[in-house]
């Protein structure tokens, strides 16, 4: 077994983008990458437990068929023989589709959600669906942290960041309506990217907050998310929040060479002083190494956001998951219905006055975005927490799913304990490409560093 797993363990490690072209080419077949994924499953998912269905046998046949695809000369898609997890609030037909609530235990779609369709005509693979906490809430599921079974992987998206960062699946899909990829992604130690709102359509996944849900990836590099993201991303008429644009060039940009260097702007966010003094010095240590290309730049008037976004969020789940209340009730955890309860009191003229503040935050923001390629701030406010009865906090992550700006998690510093922290950064509505290459130019710069420092 262990020769196994480490076999697997090293073609893994190559990235979502190299594997992709071994596959085009016939050099990796599809059933092999998912024996490696399998392979890597039976050996970490006992503690891990990322998984809410998994079925291998089903994933081999899509492997088989599509080696045959190939084999046979026929046209092969962007994302040929690639496995992808999904998290389980995503329809995906005639596979279990539970919600990561006792409400929907046993429930099968009749319909893959449009990404999910989106995927199998790219070639994907769906390797299995990914533990999700209740409603993409806050009540956790039983997902442990990769790099420490006794702390958080995160929320909600927990099965999809700690998936990919045990080297179970190159690839994997979550969702944000506060911060639940770019947390979950910090404390895995994965890139986690949440891009602008509105790109990447929603159409059969579970809407808790149709003003905030935005769909989410999971990748263990810059490139890899591109990947993944440009092929979700569209224009699909039963998601008002999409609209008719030529395709994003993601993959290509996040790859290209930078015209010139990067500029970024280090900020504080509300909440800067919850953040753990090794998070904060890690952040400020990297704005300082940046020197001239990096300046710091205060937020006023962003103190209550935070509570704006919350309100929204309460108000909408409670529509949203009416029906859900309605047939069970009683099976649902406390804070998912206090949450609830609170929405339910939300004024209609409080709840359109909230509204409006995405274009008061892009007004706010654009006079800076004029004057950098990104924003940098923390992703957390530090590694995991220790116990599992609690997802850590989003406060960094909410009032840019507020603003429905791009973010991206960068895995670059380590604390004390061994676990993961990583930067977030932030770039204007629209600009993803241009974030994807900016992350991708800083991780690059921040290697050289260490690189420098080693030798």
């Amino acid at each position: 077994m262990a020769p196994l797993r480490d076999n697997a363990e090293a073609l893994l490690a190559l990235g979502a983008v190299a594997l992709r072209d071994r596959l085009a080419t016939g050099a990796l077949r599809a059933v092999d990458l998912v024996e490696a994924c399998l392979a890597q499953i039976a050996a970490y998912e006992p503690v891990v437990q990322a998984w809410a269905w998994l079925d291998g046998n089903h994933a081999l046949e899509q492997a088989r068929a599509l080696d045959a695809r190939r084999q046979a000369g026929r046209p092969i898609a962007p994302l040929h023989g690639l496995p992808v997890a999904l998290k389980d609030i995503i329809d995906t037909k005639g596979i279990p589709t539970a919600n990561g609530m006792a409400v929907d235990a046993g429930r099968v779609p009749a319909e893959d959600a449009w990404i999910v369709a989106r995927l199998r005509a790219a070639g994907a693979i769906i390797l299995g669906k990914t533990v999700t906490t209740e409603g993409a809430f806050l009540h956790p599921g039983k997902t442990r942290n990769p790099h420490n079974p006794a702390h958080t992987p995160g929320g909600s998206s927990q099965g999809s960041a700690a998936a990919v960062a045990a080297g179970m699946v190159p690839l994997a899909i979550g969702t944000q309506t506060g911060g639940s990829v770019i947390r979950p992604a910090a404390f895995c130690g994965v890139v986690g990217f949440k891009p602008s709102f509105g790109l990447i359509p929603r159409t059969g996944i579970l809407p808790q907050s149709p003003f905030l849900d935005t769909v989410g990836v999971f990748a263990r590099t810059v490139a890899d998310a591109a990947l993944l993201a440009e092929v979700l991303a569209g224009h699909d008429a039963g998601d008002p929040a999409t609209e008719a644009a030529p395709m994003p060039r993601l993959l290509d940009v996040a790859q290209a060479r930078v015209p010139v260097t990067p500029m970024f702007a280090f900020v504080r966010p509300p909440g800067w002083h919850t953040a753990d003094s090794q998070m904060q010095g890690a952040v400020e240590e990297l704005a300082t190494l940046l020197g001239d290309q990096c300046f710091e730049a205060p937020l006023p008037g962003m103190d209550a956001v935070a509570a704006i976004r919350q309100r929204i969020n309460f108000a909408e789940m409670a529509k949203c998951y009416y029906g859900l209340e309605r047939r069970g009730r009683d099976q649902m955890s406390d804070v998912l219905l206090a949450a609830m309860d609170e929405g339910k009191a939300v004024l209609a003229r409080d709840y359109l006055a909230a509204l409006d503040w995405r274009a008061l935050m892009t007004a706010a923001l654009n006079p800076l975005f004029d004057r950098c390629d990104a924003i940098l701030c923390p992703a957390a406010p530090g590694p995991a927490p220790e116990g599992l009865g609690s997802t850590g906090s989003a406060i960094f992550n909410g009032l840019w799913t507020l603003a429905g700006v791009p973010a991206i998690t960068l895995p670059l510093f380590w604390a004390d304990n061994g676990l993961p922290m990583g930067l977030q950064l932030v770039g204007r509505r629209g600009d993803d490409a241009r974030l994807l290459r900016t992350a991708r130019w800083l991780m690059a710069h921040v290697e050289n560093l260490n690189d420098g420092v080693q030798g």
